[in-house]
């Protein structure tokens, strides 16, 4: 791969007793070794690419015995807390920056996506009755849920703008109050507030205050253990929806969508504006030493390609991916009423879709620091497309709650993988633009994919057509990150 000096792209590989992938393991997740400071900074920059996209060999127990170890740090209040910042970073003479704050942060992270995700479950939960209200089919509901992701992604840029000059702490209580609001004029029952109330206040300038933001700024208080908190911040989208959904099942069968939107709107005002102005301070600074991706020069190539051309392709890969990803937790409970599944049963089984896929993110997010954020994406990518095929091939309930299990442990690490990745191949002082620049496109692939399955069904009448739709996306995305690997690969070669 093209970059300075010609290094050639070797990532060193732990002791098989270790329980360490090494250097280049150590690396991309900002764990370093010991092992990577003597090989200098040509070798930590090799090392920092191959992490990307390189897949050393583990073994099972002693990832087992990882998990465990580091469950059990969690729990004691350990992880992070005891070493007080002073476990050093491999090829730097900087302490580690991660600290038991950056936990604290990192859980009122989970705390306020979880509570700010709920808005737009609303709209799936009662999709059926808000589109029997308005007597306008199932593209309405369907289009306020899809403007809300949209408003996310463009939200995620501004805001990220925003972070930088005022700080997380402000964005985030201005994303808490628009959430509420946004809510609150979404109740009015009339299809411009209903839209307007999501496209604008949920996502716009409240979700995207919050989620593409967060996960860049929860990323500034981590160096060893990354891509675990990514995976937990980002897990907050799926607290909320296996805890949300027969909640409001409920309490739209007792009050009605509107009033539930109202009230939960209010809940939100509560709860995340006051975390956000309690916890919510700015990050520590940031090592640089023997980090390639702080040292990279302007023009530097990335993936055997230019850095910009990597990241653009890395974000329409996201967006490829999300269409799909989007399409079962959106309209799932309706296609359960459309086979003949009441709609509280529907919305257990999104919770159990939601729930699956919160506690796979846990293993994805530690698997992402072992192997990295590319073939980690590969492999959730595959898991992905497998399930979708599998809402293709059963349509009883058993078999229902077992497919939707089985597919929210496939997909739920992929996008913070396209994080992780680019937080090893770009300095952190881009983490505030690009990070919100790929969750753009992802959130924009996520709008497109709700709001097409509702257009495919309002079309047809079922839902096959839609999933196969999203299969092919899914395809193509996949297609494009074997393109990378291999362009990383002859990189290599040629190095």
């Amino acid at each position: 791969m093209g970059g300075a000096g010609g290094v050639q792209l070797r990532g060193g590989r732990g002791k098989p007793g270790s329980g360490r992938g090494g250097a280049g393991v150590s690396l991309c997740c900002g764990a370093g070794m010991a092992g990577a400071s003597t090989h200098g900074p040509s070798a930590s920059r090799a090392s920092m690419i191959s992490m990307a996209t390189s897949f050393p060999k583990f073994s099972m127990f002693n990832g087992l015995q990882a998990m465990v170890g580091l469950a059990a740090r969690l729990i004691l209040g350990k992880a992070g807390g005891q070493h007080k910042g002073k476990k050093r970073l491999a090829g730097t003479d900087q302490g580690s920056i991660e600290t038991r704050y950056s936990w604290l942060v990192a859980t009122t992270a989970v705390i306020m996506l979880s509570l700010a995700a709920g808005g737009p479950i609303t709209v799936v939960v009662g999709l059926v009755q808000i589109a029997e209200d308005f007597g306008s089919g199932r593209s309405l509901p369907s289009l306020a849920n899809s403007l809300a992701y949209f408003g996310t992604a463009i939200g995620g840029m501004v805001c990220g703008v925003m972070v930088a000059r005022f700080g997380q702490r402000l964005v985030a209580m201005i994303g808490g109050f628009a959430v509420a609001l946004g809510l609150m004029l979404a109740s009015f029952g009339e299809s411009w507030s209903l839209l307007v109330g999501f496209g604008l206040g949920v996502g716009l300038f409240g979700n995207g205050a919050l989620f593409p933001p967060m996960l860049a700024y929860v990323s500034l208080w981590f160096d060893r253990r990354r891509g675990t908190a990514l995976a937990l911040v980002a897990s907050g989208q799926y607290v909320a929806g296996f805890l949300w959904p027969p909640i409001f099942e409920r309490a739209i069968a007792a009050f009605g969508w509107q009033r539930t939107m109202f009230g939960y709107g209010l809940l939100v005002a509560a709860i995340a504006v006051p975390l956000a102005a309690l916890v919510l301070r700015p990050p520590p600074a940031q090592p640089t030493t023997g980090n390639f991706a702080e040292k990279m020069q302007p023009g530097a190539r990335v993936l055997g390609m230019k850095g910009n051309l990597a990241f653009f392709l890395l974000a329409f890969c996201s967006f490829l991916c999300c269409i799909p990803m989007a399409m079962p937790a959106a309209h799932l409970v309706a296609f359960c009423g459309d086979l003949g599944i009441s709609a509280s049963r529907g919305a257990l089984m999104l919770s159990v879709l939601t729930f699956a896929a919160f506690m796979a993110r846990q293993f994805w997010g530690w698997l992402s620091d072992k192997i990295g954020g590319l073939w980690t994406v590969v492999f959730g990518s595959l898991a992905q497309i497998l399930g979708m095929l599998g809402f293709l091939a059963t349509q009883d309930e058993a078999g229902l709650f077992f497919i939707a299990a089985a597919y929210g442990l496939g997909f739920s690490g992929i996008i913070p993988a396209y994080v992780l990745t680019l937080r090893a191949l770009f300095p952190a002082a881009e983490a505030h633009w690009r990070v919100p620049t790929l969750l753009f496109l992802s959130l924009s692939g996520m709008a497109a994919g709700a709001w097409l399955a509702g257009y495919i069904y309002d079309w047809l009448g079922f839902y096959a057509a839609a999933w196969w739709a999203g299969i092919g996306f899914n395809l193509v995305q996949f297609a494009l990150i074997l393109f990378l690997l291999l362009r990383w690969r002859r990189g290599m070669a040629e190095g």
